[in-house]
């Protein structure tokens, strides 16, 4: 799909070749004016990146256009090439600081260009390095591309493979990640994915409370993340052609245990608990209780499936990912060609523009 992606954007959008010098001089000398550098202008800039060290360049005046009067009006086309160029010359990180960065850069990039980065982490086998560009999907609720989905939950799935020591906030992170995008998948992958990203949370908030859950997350406030855990359980007892991962039923149940034995030191900061995360935390044997029930209801009925998420996630990957693959290529081509139709709506406003200013002159 990369490949083909190249070579959709080559040919669809023709090179504008620019001078680089000149144009980092247009801009240095319009922001010096205090006028506002254009989308267009910024964009050509992008488009004529060349090398890793004008890539380095690039992002110092990628951080100047965000902190501008146009700062709304980066092009997603911009963003696109931003991503593809770091790729190109060796720079990826210097694409996945300015996407952590987003706010101070402006980069919030369609699902393709998530795609390419979470895909070049994968090719090298830097898991971690794709479940950090996966948070950022999370962070925007970017999950409606099934590749996009299905590429995610990959990532996930091979990183918590390595067994990682994870800190409040990755679990927090990769429990959200995993919920999101399984709840876009109605399978074995999907409810799996929940089950153990809602438990991650789950020991989140009875471990710091609830506010640390939600803060700066696209997650709701209502408490009880290990009882929506359960409910994934109740569900799948329902559902036809669904089960559970073993090895994720059993990393639920290492959280339970885990957050028994530290029950009696519940509050691990400084801030005081609230009355919900009291109430919470005082369900956590009637959670174990559920967790046992449910669990030989499962067994019972045939519903653990006894492959690893990761086991899980490949298969499914092997199955559906070239499927949606061909379909995102069409729609890329389309996507490509509203792109160009823009930039060149902008480049016969800039030209009008221009010919207006000299009559006046």
């Amino acid at each position: 799909m990369i490949a083909s992606i190249v070579l959709i954007y080559n040919s669809q959008r023709p090179r504008d070749a620019q001078d680089l010098g000149q144009l980092a001089s247009l801009m240095d000398r319009t922001y010096e004016r205090k006028f506002p550098v254009s989308s267009l202008v910024i964009a050509r800039f992008i488009d004529n990146l060349s090398s890793k060290e004008e890539v380095d360049q690039a992002q110092y005046y990628l951080y100047k256009f965000r902190h501008s009067p146009n700062c709304w009006y980066l092009r997603d086309w911009t963003i696109h090439s931003w991503i593809r160029r770091c790729l190109k010359y060796g720079a990826r990180d210097k694409a996945l600081y300015s996407l952590k960065n987003k706010v101070q850069f402006g980069m919030f990039p369609d699902d393709f260009s998530f795609n390419l980065l979470i895909d070049s982490f994968l090719k090298d086998e830097d898991f971690k390095g794709a479940c950090s560009v996966v948070e950022e999907v999370m962070l925007q609720e970017s999950f409606e591309r099934i590749s996009t989905q299905i590429l995610s939950l990959y990532a996930l799935s091979k990183y918590l493979a390595t067994k990682p020591e994870l800190s409040w906030q990755e679990e927090r992170s990769l429990g959200a990640s995993l919920m999101l995008a399984g709840l876009k998948q109605e399978n074995s992958v999907g409810f799996s994915a929940r089950l153990l990203g809602l438990a991650l949370i789950g020991k989140v908030e009875l471990s710091r409370g609830i506010h640390a859950v939600f803060h700066e997350m696209p997650l709701i406030w209502t408490s009880g993340y290990l009882g929506r855990a359960l409910a994934v359980m109740d569900a799948v007892c329902d559902f036809r052609d669904v089960k559970l991962s073993e090895e994720v039923l059993n990393h639920v149940e290492e959280i339970l245990k885990d957050l028994s034995v530290n029950a009696d030191g519940q509050n691990v900061t400084d801030t005081p608990r609230e009355e919900d995360d009291e109430l919470e935390t005082q369900k956590l044997p009637e959670y174990i209780n559920r967790f046992k029930e449910l669990k030989e209801r499962l067994v019972s009925q045939d519903r653990i499936d006894s492959r690893s998420l990761e086991s899980l996630v490949s298969a499914l990957t092997q199955q559906t990912l070239e499927a949606c693959e061909d379909a995102d290529i069409a729609e890329y081509q389309q996507t490509v060609s509203v792109w160009e139709a823009e930039r060149q709506q902008l480049i016969q406003r800039e030209r009008e523009t221009k010919e207006k200013n000299q009559k006046s002159v």
